[in-house]
């Protein structure tokens, strides 16, 4: 339907959405997400235990079609999850191939990290793998669940919100249809770190009261590119075969496929082969059966080798002697800083001298069986899964090996671990419909046991390079070690029960009513158990009589949802306390002891978490502006959190209780349009976009405290805040207060200057000096987030791009601040490349190099690695073409589509991107490659881990 072929009034209500929709940004729907009204009326979402019609949906439900990921070619699914759904922040923990990513679904509830993992569904059965597990070109749908009242008939495993993932079928009476995927490219970095070169670190040294001199291996007139060294674009290759179908009475689906991924870091690399099969068969009019299996095998190497010494080594130094020849070490900074060269070229020489590997095999196996029951309607289905995971691993590193010490003693280590899994559901389903009434009831038994076990060794003075870590024995016995905290053995088991009714009259009033009991094995006796309601209400105002002379307004629903979900997720036997084991010398042998580490907790219950969501959803001028807003607010109370007891009790691990509330609350909107739709001329322009923002804060900690700065926890703030010192720039010559509030000796200007609390005398003056009692408390979450996508198509031709941005926030970047020892401002190592203060540069962000120093960094210099978090980037920018209908026909194809992809291609605005030219998202958690302690591992940074890269991919996609 061309624009301009719209009445006036319809017109003007589409310029008028599309003036909502701020510029550049939107949310991509495939054309199939902006059909007319009947054909939204009949489509279906997957929300647990069965589908619901879209129209009839009262909890909070995002969907996202396979196509839609398909769009970006990626080896790992979450990342084209990303952008896609309002209230769902997914980050990566690394950049290393195969590493997993951090999701969270409206906040995170548990002071525990792990424990704020939502649940995954892999064709209706509980998932113990990753979504990296699972092939893009598997997936038909993900349905998202995240409000209580959907979540809650998953009870204690949706306490995080259910992530479902629908696998594609086959099709009755459907012929054979062979589908090939491809893709293969490479990726480069996205930009280099901002370190210094020869001249800046000499300059740099001067201006520092040239304190550091040139060491042995450092040589004025020596520029070395040490990245240019380390880094190197790497291949990425994928490739998967299907072929589905059916009979009269069934379907099939079976699929094969590979994926290698290399890194740009020397030795790393990520490999899967995939094997999945799905069958579904009718047999007579009463019974069905069927199975999926998804099995793969994966390896991955190299994960221990990182950027972070190489980013520290001097320019002046050369990696090769007079000679020419590699050197084995380097003596840099007056000769205090010896360390191994690490180059691409020295460690791929390592051959049989170094390895790092981990292999591991899945088998995700889900069987039912279902049967129609005499009474109409009603029927009984039986789910079955079956999940076995094994994982082997080992690393090797030879005699002198990273090592400045050329005759230091080997080392290896190996590890095994091995996952089983079991879930049976027993189901019974009523769906009928008599008249404008419509009601659908679920039962549900199910009984669910995961086991898992596991242990490593290690040895020294391994005999000989090729042994590695296969045969440990062969070291000498003294040398080996069987560390019993390195050993475990652990099983759990849920229990449930569950119902739930959805009646519809009318196709206009809508209610759904749940009640879910779980029994959790790892809870204390006289706690297990726990029953959690939901319900949920829709009101489709659009079906009403006095709404059907408004013809551009097509849908518009209102519903609300309550509900309690819970969660358990803590190891098993946490209720009997734990002890260590303690192997010491004991005259001329040895022994081992025990030693209580935690107490025991006989009163250890469930974390609860409450729920209220309201939404509204609408829809305008024939469903092509569609969207959603919603607002929810979850308390979560009694959580699992470790209390620290008295000295004098002896037991340093505490004990866990149930204490502690935390607040989740916020706003979602997603709007998306088929902005023009154009059958003329063949051009179509799809657009959209979602926004959300959520306050997260803790409303109480253990023993009625008000923090917690251990572990960084603070009442009244959000559970990823941090504390220190607010920078407020530097200080300057002729300040009178800098003897006043920083008293001590080499205290001067071009120091960092920080915040003061204290009070002030009459006269003006502070009353005391700047001390820990200046600390603030520095909330990190972004006031508001979202992602956009956009897609335009032209006779064939598509142009598609999916992008991100974030408001306010805090970025942490450790590379700037104390914790990665690269911004010392000495002249000891390598810098960063920053704007530092002198006699004439006074204005600048970085402190005078060579002033006041708290231990190896300029004093607080933690306060400059906080940046503003705010950026507006694109993820994915893809050309395609389909190939004409006729041509397909000609060559006896049903699609050939190809495409040329960059990922990560452009950031438009970040202020840390503008300082560093870095992508302004993280790429570690805040425990990794730091030389000092000061971030907790749930908070994610800008760090050395693998960095972060751009990639460029070209792909088919072809059906016969």
């Amino acid at each position: 339907m061309n624009l301009f072929h719209l009445s006036k009034t319809n017109r003007a209500a589409l310029f008028f959405a599309m003036a909502l929709l701020p510029s550049g940004m939107a949310y991509a729907q495939s054309k199939k997400d902006t059909v007319t009204k009947e054909k939204q009326i009949e489509e279906v979402v997957v929300i647990g235990y069965g589908t619901q019609r879209k129209e009839a949906v009262t909890g909070s439900v995002a969907t996202v079609k396979g196509e839609a990921l398909r769009e970006v070619p990626t080896t790992n699914i979450t990342q084209a999850l990303q952008s896609r759904t309002a209230g769902v922040d997914i980050n990566q923990t690394s950049s290393r191939p195969g590493a997993t990513m951090k999701i969270r679904i409206r906040g995170s509830r548990s002071l525990s990290d792990g424990a704020n993992d939502p649940l995954v569904v892999l064709d209706g059965i509980p998932f113990i793998g990753s979504l990296g597990d699972i092939s893009s070109s598997d997936i038909k749908s993900i349905d998202i669940l995240k409000d209580a009242s959907a979540t809650a008939i998953y009870g204690s495993r949706g306490a995080n919100g259910v992530i479902l993932v629908t696998t594609n079928r086959g099709a009755k009476g459907q012929k054979p249809r062979f589908t090939y995927n491809s893709f293969t490219g490479f990726q480069t970095l996205f930009s280099r770190y901002p370190m210094m070169n020869a001249a800046q670190l000499t300059q740099l040294r001067h201006d520092a009261g040239d304190l550091i001199k040139n060491g042995d291996s450092e040589k004025d007139g020596t520029d070395t590119d040490w990245q240019k060294l380390y880094y190197k674009p790497a291949i990425m290759t994928s490739h998967d075969i299907g072929v589905s179908g059916g009979t009269d009475g069934g379907n099939y689906n079976v699929g094969l496929s590979y994926l290698k991924q290399d890194a740009i870091v020397p030795l790393q690399n990520y490999e899967r082969m995939a094997l999945r099969i799905g069958l579904d068969q009718q047999v007579g009019k009463s019974f069905k059966f069927g199975f999926t299996t998804n099995s793969n095998f994966v390896k991955s190497e190299g994960n221990g080798v990182a950027s972070a010494p190489t980013l520290g080594y001097s320019p002046l130094a050369s990696p090769y002697d007079e000679l020419g020849n590699l050197r084995r070490t380097l003596t840099m900074s007056s000769n205090m800083d010896q360390a191994w060269v690490y180059t691409r070229k020295s460690i791929e020489a390592l051959g049989d001298k170094y390895v790092d590997e981990t292999k591991a095999f899945s088998s995700y196996n889900n069987f039912y069986g279902e049967v129609k029951l005499p009474i109409d309607g009603l029927k009984y289905r039986l789910n079955v899964g079956l999940d076995f995971r094994t994982s082997n691993g080992g690393n090797y590193v030879g005699v002198g090996v990273f090592n400045t010490n050329p005759g230091s003693i080997s080392s290896a280590g190996k590890r095994n671990d091995q996952t089983y899994h079991w879930t049976l559901e027993n189901l019974l389903t009523y769906d009928k419909t008599f008249g404008k009434h419509k009601i659908n009831a679920v039962g549900l038994y199910s009984s669910e046991q995961n086991t898992w076990m596991g242990g490593s060794m290690s040895a020294k003075n391994v005999p000989a390079d090729f042994f590695q870590y296969y045969n440990l024995g062969q070291s000498p016995q003294t040398d080996i070690t069987v560390n019993p905290g390195d050993q475990y053995y652990g099983r759990s088991g849920l229990m449930s029960y569950m119902a739930r009714a959805m009646y519809t009259f009318d196709n206009k009033y809508m209610i759904t009513g749940t009640v879910r009991a779980d029994a959790s094995s790892v809870l204390a006796e006289g706690h297990k158990w726990h029953t959690y309601p939901a319900i949920s209400v829709g009101w489709n105002v659009a079906n009403e009589s006095f709404m059907q002379n408004i013809k551009f307004i097509n849908s518009f629903k209102l519903r609300y949802g309550w509900g309690q979900t819970s969660n358990q997720a803590i190891s098993p036997y946490t209720t009997l306390g734990a002890l260590n084991v303690n192997p010491y010398n004991f005259g001329a042998g040895y022994a081992s002891g025990v030693s209580i580490n935690t107490s025991p907790n006989p009163s250890l219950s469930w974390e609860f978490s409450k729920t209220h969501n309201a939404g509204v959803d609408f829809g305008i001028l024939n469903n092509r502006i569609t969207g959603t807003v919603e607002y929810y607010n979850t308390h979560t109370f009694g959580i699992l959190q470790r209390k620290g007891l008295p000295p004098s009790a002896g037991i340093p691990g505490g004990v866990l209780e149930n204490v502690g509330d935390v607040e989740n609350k916020g706003w979602e909107a997603s709007l998306n349009a088929t902005i023009i739709d154009s059958k003329d001329d063949g051009f179509t322009w799809d657009a959209g976009v979602n926004w959300y923002a959520n306050r997260n804060q803790i409303l109480s900690i253990a023993s009625g405290r008000d923090r917690d700065e251990g572990n960084l926890w603070f009442v009244g703030h959000n559970i990823n805040a941090l504390y220190d010192y607010q920078y407020v720039g530097l200080w300057q010559k002729g300040d009178p207060y800098l003897n006043i509030l920083e008293p001590q000796v080499g205290a001067a200007p071009g120091m960092i200057k920080v915040l003061y609390t204290g009070g002030y005398k009459a006269d003006g003056t502070p009353e005391r000096a700047i001390g820990p009692q200046d600390r603030q408390i520095i909330d990190t979450n972004p006031k508001w987030q979202g992602g956009f996508n956009m897609k335009f198509a032209y006779k064939g031709f598509e142009l598609s791009t999916v992008g991100a941005f974030q408001k306010g926030g805090v970025l942490i970047s450790s590379i700037y601040g104390s914790a990665g020892y690269l911004n010392r401002l000495t002249g000891r190592g390598n810098n960063v490349d920053v704007d530092y203060y002198t006699d004439d540069n006074p204005n600048a962000r970085y402190p005078k190099p060579g002033g006041l120093q708290s231990g190896d960094n300029a004093k607080y210099l933690s306060t400059l690695a906080l940046f503003d978090g705010s950026y507006l980037k694109l993820r994915t920018l893809t050309l395609g073409y389909n190939l004409k209908k006729e041509y397909l026909n000609d060559l006896g194809l049903n699609n050939l589509r190809i495409y040329f992809t960059v990922t990560n291609p452009l950031v438009l605005f970040s202020p840390y991107h503008k300082q560093s030219g870095m992508d302004p998202e993280p790429n570690s958690t805040g425990d990794q490659n730091q030389a000092v302690s000061g971030y907790q591992s749930r908070q994610l940074i800008i760090g050395t881990n693998n960095p972060a890269t751009r990639s460029f991919i070209m792909g088919i996609n072809l059906s016969f």
